[in-house]
């Protein structure tokens, strides 16, 4: 499978398709399940607070998965990613009740690069703070 999108059909400035992603407390313990972290700041409250979080926050690396499919449903294949990092700025707050937190990332192709790959720039909120910095891809396009 190749990236859908052709090299061509970009420039820098071309805006990725936004998306929102709802993290609830029952998000939180299947992430955990899959990935073996089943720290407990990110399922006991009390814990969490004990430790000086505001609450129960999300995995890292969940919110890092989520972000880069931004990317991926964009690229239309998740091997078009040829490099990916973030740096964690904030924590998810995840409460205790019917909504959960939100996601909100969007992106934008922030560089040429050649050979049929662009850098992505990414941007991911959650309740009005930045929680991923230096969010950004390298994507082989087609």
């Amino acid at each position: 499978m190749t990236a859908k999108v052709s090299y061509e059909s970009v420039e820098v400035g071309t805006e990725l398709p936004a998306r929102s992603f709802p993290v609830t407390r029952a998000t939180l313990v299947q992430y955990a399940g899959a990935s073996g972290d089943f720290n407990p700041i990110h399922w006991n409250e009390k814990f969490a607070r004990e430790v000086g979080l505001p609450d129960v926050i999300a995995h890292g690396m969940f919110t890092m998965a989520e972000a880069i499919r931004v990317v991926t449903d964009w690229a239309g294949d998740p091997g078009a990613v040829v490099e990916y990092g973030v740096r964690f700025t904030r924590p998810v707050v995840v409460p205790n009740d019917d909504k959960g937190a939100l996601v909100e990332v969007s992106g934008k192709v922030a560089a040429l690069l050649g050979d049929n790959r662009v850098r992505v720039d990414l941007t991911a909120v959650s309740d009005g703070q930045k929680v991923l910095g230096m969010s950004r891809a390298v994507v082989r396009l087609a």
